[in-house]
């Protein structure tokens, strides 16, 4: 009896240390190095935009901790869910969808395969019944926030108080975008007028370009736009005015498009709202890689901890539109204002200034 004891024991000793073990690892795969990939949507991980930032974050995750991370670029909507499942069969310790359009796609793909870990971004998905779904990260911004201050910006610098706003998909997740922004601008110049259309895609430049040239000949000297790979026309048609002398400004989207701005006599980027997906990526992956996957959960990165706010290039903000940016900046935070979010917020936020 006794030898059987030690003989269990000594199982159970074994059966401790390799548990441990698997839990230093991360919840890596089977050899030994965890796996965080992604799945962009259909503007491509060179969008200089959304799917770039997420990428950016996922690579520097990669090298902070040694884990094998790659992406799949999707073509076409109809990519989605072989993207998805392709990483599933490879045993990807954590999948990411990059966009709400992924939506029912990744829910079908983590129904399917409840033992693979998932987060998507833009998106809370839920099943059927309304219940969040146990094996996908939800992952979510206060866009209305930042497009508020970028909204701010503009609404004190155009010189003639007509602005634009250009939508990819229009949706709930880009009219966060657009009532917020329409809600800053107004905030510090009532009488603006402000210009809106959505080119119904997320990819196409030459759309992008074609509505910047309807706005700017329509009299509008900014423009923000939450069009992802579609804004990138938005750049060319302001560059392709400023070489004709005319003043004319982009306000980007997501990750600092300074660079985008970029021309020999000067810069057309005004600034841009920063959406921190980089670190949102990031900050999931650790914490799944630490053993703390946040499946079935919301996450939310807002202006409180720097999820969003405005980019750090600033030489053409002016110091009054800096310092009225702090102030709307802690009157959010503060919970004096509610930034809008859809139609119906935004115009009881009209009718409360």
């Amino acid at each position: 009896m006794k030898k059987f004891l030690t003989v269990m024991l000594s199982v159970f000793a074994l059966v401790a240390l390799l548990v441990a073990c698997g839990q230093d690892e991360g919840g890596a795969d089977g050899d030994g190095q965890f796996s965080s990939k992604m799945v962009t949507d259909t503007g491509g991980v060179d969008d200089r935009s959304f799917n770039q930032s997420a990428w950016e974050g996922l690579e520097q995750f990669g090298e902070d901790f040694d884990a094998d991370v790659d992406y799949i670029q999707s073509g076409d909507e109809s990519d989605y869910t072989p993207n998805l499942n392709r990483l599933a069969r490879e045993g990807t310790d954590l999948t990411f969808a990059i966009g709400f359009l992924m939506e029912n796609d990744i829910l079908e793909v983590a129904t399917n395969n409840p033992d693979q870990q998932f987060a998507i971004v833009d998106m809370v998905v839920a099943d059927a019944a309304g219940n969040l779904v146990p094996n996908i990260a939800n992952i979510t911004f206060a866009e209305h926030e930042g497009s508020f201050l970028v909204g701010v910006i503009a609404g004190l610098q155009t010189e003639t108080n007509t602005v634009g706003f250009i939508g990819g998909v229009e949706g709930p997740l880009i009219k966060k975008f657009e009532n917020g922004f329409k809600a800053g601008v107004k905030s510090v110049n009532p009488d603006a007028e402000i210009l809106v259309q959505y080119a119904e895609s997320f990819n196409d430049a030459s759309i992008g370009q074609q509505i910047a040239g309807n706005f700017y000949s329509a009299g509008a000297d900014i423009i923000y736009h939450a069009a992802g790979g579609t804004g990138n026309g938005v750049f060319t048609e302001a560059i392709n005015r400023a070489r004709n002398d005319e003043n004319v400004w982009v306000i980007g989207v997501d990750r600092d498009q300074h660079e985008e701005g970029e021309w020999s006599g000067g810069n057309v980027a005004l600034t841009s709202m920063i959406k921190r997906v980089d670190q949102a990526v990031y900050q999931v992956s650790e914490m799944t890689y630490n053993g703390n996957y946040p499946g079935g959960e919301i996450l939310e990165f807002g202006l409180e901890d720097e999820g969003v706010g405005i980019a750090p290039t600033q030489d053409n903000v002016t110091q009054e539109s800096l310092d009225a940016v702090e102030e709307w900046k802690q009157r959010i935070l503060n919970g004096d204002i509610t930034v809008p979010q859809t139609d119906d917020e935004y115009d009881d936020y009209l009718n409360s200034l």
